[in-house]
């Protein structure tokens, strides 16, 4: 038998919330996906002036990340002409996300989800998925202390 670490919803709105916040103070309005341990949506928010086609691609980052357990940046840089993972953007319709922005969320060295964002460059969805997983370790953190 398995015991699972999963993020709840109140974890999911951390994430959100942190990742929301450096969107605000870079300016980009964003589409921010939370999912579970298993790939599967657990929260979703559009930022007033989000992008129409953002809202897919942020739950497809949030996808990808979280079941191959690394950063969709990363799996942008396998799937290169000439690279083991070329061509896996068109795997399972279309949802494997190869552009930044897309991180595994990793609590005690576990993956218990993931977060997508978009709407940016590649470069600011990746930096404010960042944030959004800032914002939940500080607040782990200081729960513990």
């Amino acid at each position: 038998m398995l015991t699972i670490k999963r993020l709840d919803v109140k974890d999911a709105r951390l994430l959100i919330d942190g990742a929301k916040a450096k969107a605000e103070e870079i300016g980009v309005p964003m589409c921010i996906a939370v999912t579970d341990e298993s790939s599967n949506l657990l929260a979703f928010e559009r930022m007033d002036g989000g992008k129409i086609p953002s809202i897919t691609l942020a739950i497809d980052k949030s996808f990808t990340a979280t079941g191959i357990r690394k950063g969709t940046h990363e799996l942008g840089e396998a799937n290169q002409p000439g690279q083991p993972a070329h061509g896996i953007a068109s795997a399972l319709g279309g949802r494997m996300m190869v552009i930044a922005g897309g991180l595994p969320i990793r609590i005690d060295g576990e993956v218990v989800g993931g977060i997508g964002v978009s709407s940016g460059t590649p470069a600011q969805d990746l930096e404010v998925a960042e944030a959004g997983i800032r914002a939940l370790i500080e607040t782990q953190s200081s729960v513990k202390n």
